[in-house]
């Protein structure tokens, strides 16, 4: 199945897959369990009865035989299986959900071609590190052999002007363009992307940055 969906990404044009790795099993979401106790809809009416039937309305799923299929992530994933996934991959593979710098070194190994440190906004992990935190070890362990991303609580300008500054690459947005589409669809998405792209920018300013190449760890200050 996983095969199956790279080769349809792959198809689509997508020049990489991302394989998030620490979202194997799901948390103990409680706010959406006492939500649910509160909402009279039927899920089934859009989603189907059964786990198929909810894959069947995905349309990435068109075409596939789900009748082994009983779960979407793996529970037992291992470098087996990344290494597995790297050779059928033809293009960029990228791990989503590395937070230490052992993991980081068997991901180079691998022949993986960027990292993304995250946590998922503490959705699955609540109780580790920040990604910030966890940041430099990460990119003194990949030394320079891939491309470090990061993720997980980024709101300002600000927080992306101290992720640069200690050593990534690119910062992901995940919550915040949700909210800005929920809110006003395409125009919300660009808007709070607009906000990110001035408080940086003003962010560089006041640190006397006039480009990316000149904020350095300096500009951090630690407890």
């Amino acid at each position: 199945m996983a095969e199956a969906l790279v080769r349809r990404a792959e198809t689509a044009g997508s020049p990489a897959v991302v394989l998030t790795v620490d979202a194997i099993v799901e948390g103990n979401w409680e706010t959406l369990a006492r939500m649910r106790r509160t909402d009279t809809r039927q899920c089934r009416d859009c989603h189907g009865r059964t786990f198929r039937d909810f894959l069947a309305h995905r349309p990435n799923f068109d075409g596939l035989d789900l009748t082994a299929v009983k779960r979407l992530n793996r529970t037992d994933m291992n470098w087996v299986f990344v290494n597995r996934l790297r050779d059928s991959v033809k293009g960029k593979l990228l791990l989503k959900g590395i937070l230490t710098q052992e993991d980081a070194v068997l991901a180079t190994k691998a022949g993986i071609d960027a990292i993304i440190v995250s946590n998922h906004g503490g959705r699955f992990g609540d109780n580790g590190r920040a990604t910030i935190d966890a940041l430099p070890e990460i990119v003194e362990a990949v030394g320079g052999q891939m491309p470090v991303l990061i993720d997980s609580g980024f709101r300002r300008g600000t927080d992306v002007v101290k992720a640069l500054a200690l050593g990534a690459r690119a910062i992901c947005v995940g919550r915040p363009y949700l909210w800005g589409l929920a809110a006003f669809g395409q125009s919300g998405v660009e808007r709070v992307l607009d906000i990110l792209r001035r408080e940086t920018h003003a962010a560089m300013q006041q640190l006397g940055a006039p480009s990316l190449h000149d904020i350095t760890p300096a500009m951090v200050g630690h407890a």
